[in-house]
This record gives structure tokens, C-alpha cells and sequence, in this order.
């Protein structure tokens, strides 16, 4: 919680547009890819639980799937790049060395 010496609760901030039609939202994506869908606006907990087992409880499992399936290919191709980054320092260094061997020859 950010301190605020200019923050004053309005109790009664929903009375303020009874007719309201419309509901912004201002998201921050912390990590990009972020997926914001299925927002629902109730005042009822059961409403809520029940879209919520339509909806987001559906799509969880899979979800996570493909985000392990992701992370994991991602993960395989950056252990591919340090196997090959090392290969290549390990084939410097050999011909680093077959250089110091000509030169002790002279």
C-alpha cells in the first residue's frame, strides 16, 4: 500500500452514478502476455463462483498446460544456446592453444 495524504474515503462513491452504463478498467501488465478476459461486475458471490466455474475453471487446466509447455520449450532452447556457447568457447580455446604450439616451434 502506497501512502496517499490526499486519499479521503467516499462512502457512498456507488451513489454517485445510478444510471451507470459503462465500467472502465485501467490494467498494469507486469509481464507482458498477460491475458485479462472474463471480467464480471455483481454484487452477488454466487453469481460470481458460478461464472466462475463456466468460465475460468474450464479454461485453468489447459491454460497451465500450455504456459509449462511454453516455459519448458523456452527453457530447452536456452540450455541449446549455453551448450553451444560453450562449444564454442571450449573450440576457442583449442585452437588458442594449437596457436601457442606453433609458436613454441619457431
Amino acid at each position: 500500500e502506497i501512502p496517499n495524504p490526499d486519499y479521503a474515503e467516499d462512502k457512498e462513491l456507488y451513489v454517485r452514478c445510478k444510471d451507470c452504463t459503462h465500467i472502465g478498467f485501467e490494467l498494469w501488465q507486469v509481464k507482458s502476455g498477460t491475458i485479462f478476459d472474463d471480467i464480471l461486475v455483481t454484487d452477488s458471490f454466487d453469481e460470481a463462483k458460478s461464472y466462475a466455474e463456466e468460465t475460468f475453471s474450464k479454461k485453468k487446466g489447459p491454460e497451465k498446460e500450455m504456459f509449462d509447455a511454453a516455459e519448458a520449450e523456452k527453457a530447452e532452447k536456452e540450455k541449446e544456446k549455453m551448450e553451444a556457447e560453450q562449444a564454442a568457447s571450449k573450440d576457442k580455446d583449442t585452437s588458442s592453444d594449437e596457436e601457442e604450439e606453433d609458436h613454441d616451434e619457431l
